[in-house]
């Protein structure tokens, strides 16, 4: 019998394909992992951009001179009684020059530009059509970039009926993509923010109600903030958990 040396030996084809499959699935999954790393920080830059238009928003009240709609010789901001909208104005009601403005529309600028990103991105984390991703990403945009034309001398009338016609355009698409997707308590979080606008409109236009409008209208803003927020957060554990999965399939290969 003729004895074949071993480096006679045909090599083991199967082991090399097996060998470099198993490369390239740890090279996907790492691939995936890094990916879904950092989608997850994405998510949580409203949340970020929303601590920091509190925060202004705060600054801005502390430095408002005064006046309301009760008291127009009141000093200082009053939670009670004034609108946000009287920290943008260029004097307070009181008659004094309002140093609050330039805080006030950074807070603004903030607000708009973190809730134009959280409409382009929520689409994209979810499961609707392309249609209503679209939809959700160009008319929430075009809201908030409408919106911050409201404290410029254009049409106030005109910049408010734009902007709250794109805004309902993307919050109805955001309902839409939350139902779809079973996220049922946020979905009916949704629906208190909708309740609260209504009551908002009542108070506005009922003489005797109008005095409580500052208070709703903050309890409102909290409300819609936080409910952003939180489909945020509920996008952020989404995307760690997968990466989660894709990182026990990780080890589970390389283990194998």
């Amino acid at each position: 019998m003729v004895k074949v040396p071993r480096c006679a030996k045909p090599p083991n084809v199967g082991g090399y394909f097996v060998g470099h499959n198993l490369l390239r699935k740890i090279k996907r999954n790492i691939l995936i992992h890094k990916t879904n790393k950092t989608k997850s920080i994405l998510v949580l830059i409203p949340i970020f951009g929303t601590i920091l238009f509190i925060v202004l928003y705060i600054v801005a009240t502390l430095l408002y001179p005064g006046g309301s709609q009760v008291d127009k010789n009141s000093i200082g901001f009053s939670w009670m009684n004034n609108y946000w909208c009287n920290l943008l104005n260029e004097n307070a009601i009181n008659g004094q020059p309002n140093p609050a403005k330039p805080i006030a529309l950074t807070g603004m600028f903030i607000l708009c530009l973190t809730l134009s990103f959280f409409w382009f991105i929520f689409p994209r984390q979810i499961e609707i059509s392309k249609y209503l991703k679209l939809t959700i990403q160009v008319s929430g945009i075009l809201a908030m970039t409408v919106a911050f034309f409201l404290f410029t001398d254009l049409n106030h009338d005109l910049v408010t009926n734009l902007a709250s016609s794109f805004g309902a355009i993307a919050t109805i698409g955001t309902f839409i993509g939350l139902y779809k997707n079973k996220l049922f308590g946020l979905f009916a979080f949704g629906l208190l923010n909708i309740l609260l606008v209504g009551l908002n409109n009542l108070c506005y236009y009922n003489k005797e109600l109008i005095v409580f409008l500052p208070v709703i209208q903050k309890i409102s803003f909290v409300t819609f903030l936080v409910w952003i927020s939180s489909i945020n957060i509920n996008m952020y554990r989404g995307l760690r958990n997968t990466a989660t999965g894709q990182q026990i399939v990780y080890k589970t290969v390389f283990i194998k």
